[in-house]
């Protein structure tokens, strides 16, 4: 035994060494078996754990004590039958036996205290065990060991064993009755059962004994901590910490079971005063620990609502917490700028205490029958809600947002109040939301000594959620009272803007928060007008091709234009802070259409934004921002800017449009071309500012020339930087060239962009933009492919700017597509195919028949390099995604294709002879039952097909286009119908996915299209032909070629569904 126990030691000692080296790994592995074989090896840990030397001293380490105590734990751990009784009475003497030793007579593990803690957990596993039927007077032996004989202290109870008792109980309420360690571990019934009977036992054995021993305990250390407190030795001092610390652990223990027994023992004459009495105790542990168990009695839960109430009339909480708030309140003023953590963690405390209690008052008023008991708890709750509010309006938010759920119920009766009446918010009502908006307002504002721009981006977070939170109760409070609101919002917004313009001194967060009034006004005011009607009382709605004629100027504001207006004017863009000039341009953005019932506020609001308030400001992360905000507000009024006005903003940008590149830090493994097209920085805000630059020169689209010549100004200085850095590229490592070349391409493109789209079809008198201009920046784009089509960057550049450049021209420069496929295809990663796909798709959709002869061009390319990227094989999950992925956009296009009546392009000089390879392909992609979604897609297509090239031949001059393609319905009866039958009577087709019955849909739109449009002959091939073909009974095939041709294609989809799961239950 003893050689055993040495070996364990010393595997215990060099697992927990780290420069035990080779033999670390060995001993681990030694105790993990140690571990898994606890039901052999308890013993010899038992006797490790408790084992002591001649002197009386622990034998073994803390650290192999320790040990011992996990695999006591995993023996005892998930035991739900009894111990034999031999092995019962050898745990139970050696820790009763161990207890007398260590806590009644010896120092209570004092150089060890983490072994206290461990031991307490391990005896809650054995009392959980043995409890039910083996030691049923666990309590009254532990009891026996808290009073020891008068000779061996001064106190009546051992503090040691009391403070055990205390970790004891407050295990046994975690481990059969806290609903967090419940839901943190598995389920198991049976221990979700023995659970049960053990707190079912305790509170018929034991509750009452355990209640009254804890009580006991605290009630004489309170009167040592008293008694102590009133004399001045030296010597007392570590007494008082003992009584301290025994009376916090007994409120603790006190709070851990009060929610699971027998609301008459916690709450008694004798245990509220005291309990009243240590919540404003001098020791913050035990105030902390009384305000948590205060918390749990106010939230037990009880049957009747009118014991529920009683309850909280015996607490009478909200007197003592109106009391207790002044009291804090008055200490956190004295101590002014210095921040006392853990008093402020007793604020907190008494918050959420505060709550709980208002909101199970809240649950009275809603959910009890009898009126009287719903009275008087409304009546008590009125008297908390002052006390609410000043938790509320306390300046650390964590105490703060304590009463947040307690207010949101508030609102939400009063709300359910106010839509059942329709009588005026009564005087109670009405001057609560006027002291809750107070507070709300001054929450709102920052902390006067906090910079934003310093702040860390937790906390910066952490106050845009308050301020979300906040709103939410502003909104309320509006569906409440709507006036009493917005006049609270709008008075402070424009008494802090009119006092600032008069020049008043004002704070910073004060003009921060007049300024976010504004910004948030829009959003609290849900009954306001829509677009200009939000800003102006107009008369009547206008129409809309009325709004650009009405001068809106002759109609008053509304009160949200009259605090734009104010706004603007009050010079608020040049207070110097930058948290309040970047609210103001985050306003006037967001507000377009209040420049348009106010044109004289363009100007000043633009002027703040160009110059070094704005786009031209020192700091980069504003100018960013502004380049964005910028864009915004020229893109939702450009209708209103007149061109001198335009002009002057060009000439303003005009420095900020070189291109800048800004190289990022990237690890060795990463490419770092890539890495900074996908992190590009200050360039990725001044592509808005090529798109405004763009905007702005179309409104010049009166005076050709000059626009023309404006956009020349603006593209050429690109072009010749684009020329440069195309010289400088001379191979993959000239990454700083590489990059402007694709940075230029994207300027171009969202210059484009700016632009409006190029309609379809141009209405009289249209006057196009300048497209020699723009097809000399097309053409520097494409020779920039030719130059570097082997880069992707480059190509995926190349495709964003000719997708603008085409959607602003028209088919003005369409000439220039097939060089443009050329070399997009010319070197190309599978994925980009996808990117290629949709780019043409764009370009179907803008330029529909423009885009016969390119297409005619592509199809066939285009195709052929589908079908060899499909006809590899899959090597893993990517490539399975990528097949997929190519082959549904391909689709997509084919369709596009038939929808823009482009199928021509399909039969064309060109393109006939590979007819029969896409219809192939199309009837392989329209029997892969693995991809419904391709499936679907497919059907779509070759129905689209039917319906051009099944109709009969004709030679009555009849446009060739619709007419049909001889042999076309052979390949159809031959092949497309009985792989349609095909795809339906697979074993691999589940009618019952949702995904499935879409393609079942999309086949009887095929079969039906086949139907009309051969008309009789296709009903003989059904009837006569096909189906009898197939085994069918000629009765069968006559029906279903009956049901085909008759049924529309509702009942027609109904039918062959039903018909498809009846022949799969018949099989």
């Amino acid at each position: 035994m003893d050689q055993n126990l040495d070996q364990l030691v010393q595997a215990i000692l060099i697992a927990s060494d780290p420069t035990s080296g080779p033999l670390q790994p060995q001993a681990l592995e030694y105790l993990s078996n140690v571990q898994q074989n606890s039901n052999n090896t308890w013993r010899i840990a038992l006797t490790l754990f408790v084992e002591r030397n001649a002197d009386g001293a622990r034998k073994y380490p803390p650290q192999a004590r320790f040990f011992a105590l996990r695999v006591l734990d995993d023996f005892l751990d998930n035991r739900f039958e009894p111990l034999d009784q031999e092995s019962f009475q050898t745990l139970q003497q050696a820790l009763i036996s161990y207890i007398q030793s260590e806590y009644l007579y010896g120092p209570a593990e004092a150089n060890s205290p983490f072994l206290r803690n461990k031991f307490s957990h391990t005896l809650t596993l054995f009392f959980l065990c043995t409890y039910l039927d083996q030691w049923p007077t666990f309590f009254n032996d532990i009891f026996t060991l808290i009073r020891p004989p008068e000779s061996t202290s001064q106190s009546t109870f051992n503090p040691h064993v009391s403070l055990l008792f205390f970790h004891i109980v407050l295990e046994i309420s975690g481990e059969v009755a806290d609903q967090v360690i419940k839901a943190a571990r598995t389920y198991t019934p049976a221990r979700h059962n023995r659970d049960g009977r053990v707190r079912d036992a305790v509170r018929e054995r034991d509750a009452a004994a355990i209640n009254e021993a804890v009580l006991t305990i605290v009630a004489e250390g309170v009167e040592t901590m008293s008694r102590l407190r009133k004399s001045d030795g030296q010597s007392s001092e570590k007494e008082l910490a003992q009584a301290v610390e025994v009376v916090d652990w007994g409120i603790r223990t006190f709070a851990s079971y009060v929610g699971w027994i027998d609301i008459n023992l916690t709450v008694t004459p004798t245990t509220v005063p005291l309990l009243f009495t240590l919540l404003s105790d001098g020791s913050l542990p035990i105030r902390l620990a009384t305000s948590v168990a205060l918390t749990r009695i106010v939230a037990k839960g009880l049957k009747e609502p009118a014991d529920k109430l009683q309850l909280i009339k015996v607490l009478s909480l909200g007197q003592v917490l109106d009391a207790l708030e002044t009291k804090t309140r008055a200490e956190q003023a004295v101590r002014g700028s210095e921040v006392d953590e853990g008093e402020e963690s007793y604020r907190e405390a008494l918050g959420k205490l505060l709550n709980v209690y208002g909101l199970e008052l809240t649950k009275l008023i809603e959910e009890a029958s009898l009126e009287d008991i719903r009275n008087e708890a409304l009546h008590l709750l009125n008297q908390i809600l002052p006390v609410m509010l000043r938790f509320m309006a306390d300046e650390y938010d964590d105490t703060c947002s304590t009463v947040f759920p307690l207010l949101q119920n508030v609102l939400a009766g009063y709300k359910r109040v106010r839509k059942t009446s329709s009588e005026p918010l009564d005087e109670t009502k009405r001057s609560f939301l006027t002291s809750l908006l107070r507070v709300v307002l001054e929450k709102l504002k920052w902390d006067e000594e906090a910079d934003p721009d310093e702040m860390d981006e937790d906390d910066k977070a952490a106050f845009d959620e308050l301020r979300k939170d906040l709103r939410t109760f502003v909104d309320s409070a509006l569906m409440i009272d709507q006036g009493l609101v917005t006049d609270a919002l709008s008075s402070l917004s424009l008494s802090t803007l009119n006092s600032y313009q008069s020049g008043v001194p004002i704070k910073w967060h004060d003009a921060e928060l007049a300024v976010y009034m504004v910004y948030i006004f829009g959003e609290i005011n849900k009954t306001g007008g829509k677009g200009r009607s939000a800003f102006a009382q107009t008369p009547a709605a206008i129409a809309k091709d009325k709004r650009k004629e009405t001068d809106y100027s002759e109609y008053p504001l509304t009160k949200h234009g009259e605090m734009l207006y104010t706004l603007v004017h009050s010079g608020m863009s040049a207070f110097p802070h930058k948290s309040v000039q970047m609210q103001f341009f985050e306003t006037v953005a967001r507000y377009g259409d209040f420049f348009k019932v106010r044109r004289d506020c363009i100007v000043p609001a633009l002027q703040a934004m160009v110059d070094t308030r704005g786009l031209h400001n020192p700091d980069s992360k504003i100018r960013s921002r502004v380049f964005y905000l910028f864009h915004r507000f020229i893109r939702e009024d450009r209708n209103e800017i007149p061109v001198e006005l335009a002009g002057s903003l060009l000439d303003s940008i005009r420095d900020l449009l070189p291109i800048q590149v800004d190289l990022p830090e990237v690890e060795d493994d990463h490419d770092l071309l890539t890495e900074a097209v996908n992190n590009p920085g200050a360039f990725d805000a001044q592509q808005y500012l090529y798109e405004t630059a763009g905007t702005l020169v179309s409104l010049f689209h009166k005076n050709p020339e000059q626009c023309a010549a404006l956009l020349l100004s603006i593209i050429k200085p690109l072009l010749d930087d684009l020329s440069l850095n195309l010289q400088a590229v001379k191979g993959p490592g000239d990454v700083m060239p590489i990059l402007k070349v694709h940075h230029i391409i994207m300027a171009l493109g969202n210059i484009a962009k700016g632009f409006p789209d190029f309609p379809s079809p141009p209405p009289e008198g249209y006057t196009p933009p300048p497209l020699e201009v723009f097809s000399q920046a097309a053409q520097a784009v494409l020779v920039s492919l030719e130059a570097m089509n082997v880069f992707r960057v480059v190509r995926d550049a190349a495709r964003f700017a000719f997708a603008r450049i085409f959607a602003t021209t028209g088919p003005n420069v369409t000439n220039l597509i097939p060089p443009l496929m050329a070399n997009l295809l010319a070197h190309f990663e599978p994925s980009e195919l996808i990117d290629f796909m949709h780019f043409i798709g764009l370009l179907i959709h803008k330029l529909q028949g423009d885009m016969f002869d390119v297409l005619d061009q592509l199809i066939g390319p285009l195709s052929s390099h589908i079908y060899a990227l499909l006809s590899q094989p899959v090597a893993g999950t990517d490539d399975q995604v990528t097949h997929v992925d190519t082959k549904r956009t391909y689709l997509t296009l084919l369709n596009s294709i038939m929808t823009a009546k482009l199928h021509g392009i399909f039969t064309s000089e060109r393109n006939n002879a590979q007819l029969e390879t896409l219809l192939a392909h199309m009837q392989q992609f329209a029997e892969d039952l693995s991809d419904p979604l391709s499936q679907r897609a497919a059907y779509q297509f070759l129905g689209r097909c039917i319906a051009v090239w099944l109709t009969p031949l004709v030679s009555n001059g009849i446009d060739e286009a619709q007419q049909g393609i001889p042999g076309f319905e052979r390949f159809v009866y031959e092949r497309l119908v009985p792989s349609a039958f095909g795809v339906l009577s697979s074993p691999q087709f589940n009618i019952k996915d949702g995904q499935m019955l879409v393609v079942l849909h999309e086949i009887c739109n095929f079969l039906q299209s086949v139907s009309k449009i051969r008309g009789q002959e296709a009903f003989e091939f059904f009837a006569n032909v096909f189906l009898p073909a197939q085994g069918w009974p000629q009765d069968a095939a006559f029906e279903f070629a009956t049901k085909l041709r008759d049924l529309d294609n509702k009942a027609f989809r109904r039918y062959l569904s039903d018909f498809v799961r009846a022949s799969r239950s018949s099989s």
